[in-house]
């Protein structure tokens, strides 16, 4: 099994974190990269190099379904077993067991010791509260003494709690992390094309409850005969040349309504699925979309987190939300790559581009409408485009010179998918973080401080900090000056300590950070800082946090 280089620099990250800390990782990879190659490794390293036991959960049978046939596509020499009722199999004992949540949350015991438990779609494992999640994961906690827990998702982040890493989670820190932007660069996901519709809904009407519009109201909204003829009028013009339409919803009755305005006003068909469809029923729908016998496909809240379609080039939101988990969710059905396949159109009739922005750059707010938006929409041709854009690449609109703004948050200049490249912008700061980080792959090299930042929804950017490079050497004197541009600490001589400092609260927090990535770089690299105040002088050494116990080696089971 060849692995692509982010999918083998994830899982090298993985069992660096396991072998030196005590705490459980997440990683974070974008809709459509890959993330069964990388569990197929990590199973196969667990199973194959230290004995372990594993469990694969997922929410959904189709999620186990795909994930099992994905897994005996890349490791087909595994004992693999499955335990989901709605699959009919209950199977115990194997090496590798992938299971549905809803299945097997109380039969812990009865799986035997576990290892590893690979959580696929981390951000449902509730924050609080007794779910199945948590139910299962403290039973194979009390069953094994040493389990460990990987989460992967590629939406980190709950409007309602903030990150899903924290001390009181089950995941606890981030331990690698790619971004759309930087996948599309490179070619394995597929670019986006924004457009919005010339049908608009005003939402400023609908109530919201509990971060969310309110869904009844906003059906009722979204169902209006106009607007459902205009935009599906709209869809079948802009899709004359596309292969497979997702369409989103916002109810029952608006997606059945849809799907009726397709076959009695343009004489197409259009498939409908919803949680109320029967499964044989859903199950055909989905069958003829996938195989490319049907064109259209609207749904309600059943076609989004794990839904596998690399064909699909258009993604019409006739849904509007104010989470931006979801939103990435709908978008990213498109971001797969597939042969033939040149980009995918986002027709957005829902205004969630302007909300939220271009998902390799999500705005978080605590609602819509706070803030600059990230995006604007070219008046001569609809293409959703950055803020700074002064003439709009694809009809030349020129833009009225943008006003300067003196006070408050500038929104992310940050490329759209499609838009026009840029080589330099600055990023808010939303969270920071530090750590100790060894390279697994040269246990002879010395430590670094590890210093993440996330900015947006969920990207996060990384610098190291060469604390312990020899005394004169360019790494040690940058170093230097990095610590004492954000300290009243001594600058320290070792990494762990370094890292102990900053948890304490010794460096000044970063508000913004300015990336760059020239010609031929892969990444985007970190070349400034907007640093507040720095701190007051730890008073006594009781400030320190306790150093997390970590494993030296990998030379055994390293859970």
């Amino acid at each position: 099994m060849k692995l692509r280089p982010y999918q083998a620099d994830a899982v090298e990250a993985v069992w660096d974190h396991i072998a030196h800390h005590d705490t459980n990782p997440l990683v974070v990879l974008p809709t459509g990269s890959g993330k069964t190659p990388l569990i197929a490794q990590l199973c196969a390293d667990a199973v194959q190099q230290w004995e372990g036991r594993v469990v694969v959960l997922s929410h959904v049978k189709e999620l186990v379904s795909q994930t099992v046939e994905k897994l005996q596509h890349f490791v087909p020499n595994l004992p693999i077993g499955v335990f989901a009722a709605g699959l009919g199999r209950r199977e115990l004992g194997h090496a590798i067991t992938v299971a549905s949540i809803h299945s097997i949350y109380d039969r812990a015991f009865d799986l035997g010791p576990v290892n590893l438990v690979i959580v696929d779609e981390a951000h449902l494992i509730p924050p609080d509260g007794e779910g199945m999640y948590r139910r299962f994961l403290v039973d194979t906690a009390e069953r094994s003494e040493r389990r460990r827990v990987i989460g992967l998702t590629a939406t980190p982040y709950r409007m309602s709690t903030g990150p899903i890493c924290g001390p009181d989670h089950f995941l606890h820190e981030i331990c690698f992390e790619v971004g759309v932007h930087e996948l599309v660069t490179q070619g394995y996901l597929s670019p986006l094309r924004s457009r919005a519709g010339v049908t608009k809904v005003d939402v400023s009407s609908v109530r919201r409850t509990r971060g969310e519009y309110a869904s009844g109201e906003l059906e009722s909204l979204m169902n209006d005969d106009q607007l459902v003829a205009g935009a599906c009028g709209e869809i079948v013009e802009a899709t004359r040349d596309r292969k497979a339409v997702l369409i989103f919803c916002s109810g029952v009755d608006h997606g059945e309504h849809v799907a009726r305005e397709f076959r009695e006003a343009h004489g197409l068909e259009c498939g409908f699925v919803s949680g109320e469809t029967p499964d044989a029923e859903r199950d055909e729908l989905v069958a003829r979309f996938r195989s490319g016998d049907l064109k259209y496909l609207a749904n309600v809240q059943v076609l989004t987190i794990g839904f596998d379609a690399p064909h699909i080039d258009c993604v019409a939101m006739l849904r509007p939300t104010l989470s931006p988990g979801l939103y990435y969710q709908m978008v990213g059905r498109g971001l797969r790559k597939h042969e033939g396949k040149e980009d995918c159109l986002v027709l957005d009739f829902a205004g969630n581009v302007l909300t939220h922005g271009p998902i390799d750059a999500i705005r978080l707010t605590s609602g819509a409408g706070d803030g600059e938006a990230p995006v604007k929409e070219c008046p001569g041709c609809r293409l959703f485009v950055p803020t700074a854009t002064a003439v709009c690449p694809e009809c030349g609109h020129a833009f009225p010179p943008r006003k300067v703004v003196r006070h408050g948050v500038e929104a992310s200049e940050a490329p759209v998918l499609s838009g026009e490249p840029a080589s330099a912008w600055n990023e808010n700061v939303a969270e920071v973080s530090y750590h100790v980080h060894f390279k697994a792959s040269d246990p002879s090299a010395k430590p670094t401080m590890k210093v993440s930042y996330r900015v947006g929804f969920s990207r996060w950017h990384h610098e190291w900090v060469c604390l312990e490079h020899p005394l004169g050497s360019y790494p040690r004197r940058k170093a230097t000056e990095w610590w004492l541009a954000r300290s009243n600490e001594p600058c320290p001589s070792t990494v762990e300590e370094a890292v102990d400092l900053a948890n304490a609260g010794a460096l000044a927090e970063p508000t913004r950070i300015a990336l760059e990535r020239k010609p031929g770089d892969r990444w985007e690299r970190i070349v400034s800082h907007v640093l507040g105040p720095k701190p007051p002088r730890l008073e006594s050494d009781d400030d320190l946090p306790e150093p997390a116990a970590c494993i030296d080696e990998l030379d055994g089971i390293p859970f």
